[in-house]
């Protein structure tokens, strides 16, 4: 059910409210695009800045735009083990097919306690959970023989694995049961996880290249592998620049140069540097993407 292109949405504001039409207009760009899934409220989606009154609009919004067409995989975690339950509970009712939920972060729970943290979540919700490990943003990795655990979990059913290790990514792939689904937290690490048998992205750069993503996952999963590396390649460029600041600063900054939203983005988060917008925007003319 999660396989493919799934777009983590960024969360576009204007005059400091979220915008609502903007994020329409995203979901129908996406889902034309032919992308598996949407992922409102993720990291892309600023949800580290969001009211939880916001965080529940996005969600809503989200759903009811795209009419059963994708699923919907709402970004749900906390390192508070109940918010995160609330917060799931919610998106069961607006009507998510799943729920995306990080590691906790900064209260750096045993792996032991990272395994209760979803068991408890899991039990309480019902709806299938796809674990996000970033250690990154969390501070603590979510080890290969930990996600063995939670495979095991009912209704534990993938992990957006965005640790950057593709020695890693194997060891769950090689430990975890085939119905588990190991999806790539980073856009440059796609194909190479696919050739080790993960099941797609959970993508921020599709944002701005769905239609790209796409033919990229298709033609890999048709056995076209050359030219599902030609793609990758050609996309190389655009990886990089959409990651040269913080996510989404750039990619926020790409949407606001093609005119899809504005460039508002959330404090602490700030503004595209002079110097990297002037190099997104050689890219993106670059790629034809202006």
């Amino acid at each position: 059910m999660f396989q493919g292109v799934s777009t983590a949405l960024v969360t576009p504001f204007r005059d400091g409210a979220l915008d609502e039409r903007a994020l329409q207009e995203l979901v129908e760009i996406q889902i034309s695009a032919g992308v598996q899934g949407l992922v409102p409220c993720g990291s892309t989606g600023e949800s580290a800045t969001l009211s939880h009154e916001e965080h529940r609009r996005v969600v809503e919004i989200v759903v009811k735009q795209s009419r059963g067409r994708v699923p919907v995989i709402a970004g749900t975690g906390s390192n508070s083990t109940q918010e995160a339950i609330a917060l799931t509970l919610h998106a069961k009712a607006a009507g998510a097919d799943a729920a995306l939920l990080i590691s906790p972060y900064y209260n750096k729970p045993t792996q032991h306690g990272i395994v209760l943290h979803y068991a408890a979540i899991a039990e309480k919700t019902k709806l299938p959970l796809i674990v996000y490990n970033i250690p990154g943003r969390t501070a603590s990795n979510i080890l290969p023989e930990t996600m063995q655990r939670l495979a095991t979990i009912e209704n534990v059913v993938a992990v957006k694995e965005a640790s950057g290790n593709l020695d890693q990514m194997a060891h769950v792939l090689a430990l975890c049961p085939k119905k588990f689904t190991v999806l790539s937290g980073d856009d440059s690490l796609t194909l190479p996880l696919l050739a080790l048998g993960g099941g797609g992205v959970i993508s921020t750069s599709s944002n701005l290249v769905p239609s790209e993503m796409v033919e990229m996952w298709r033609a890999f999963e048709k056995g076209d592998v050359a030219r599902a590396r030609q793609i990758h390649f050609q996309l190389l460029p655009v990886f990089d620049v959409l990651f040269c600041e913080t996510n989404p600063i750039p990619i926020k900054a790409a949407l606001e140069l093609r005119g899809l939203i504005t460039k508002e983005i959330r404090l602490p988060l700030t503004p595209l540097t002079p110097a990297n917008r002037e190099r997104l925007q050689s890219v993106l003319q670059e790629a034809g993407l202006r």
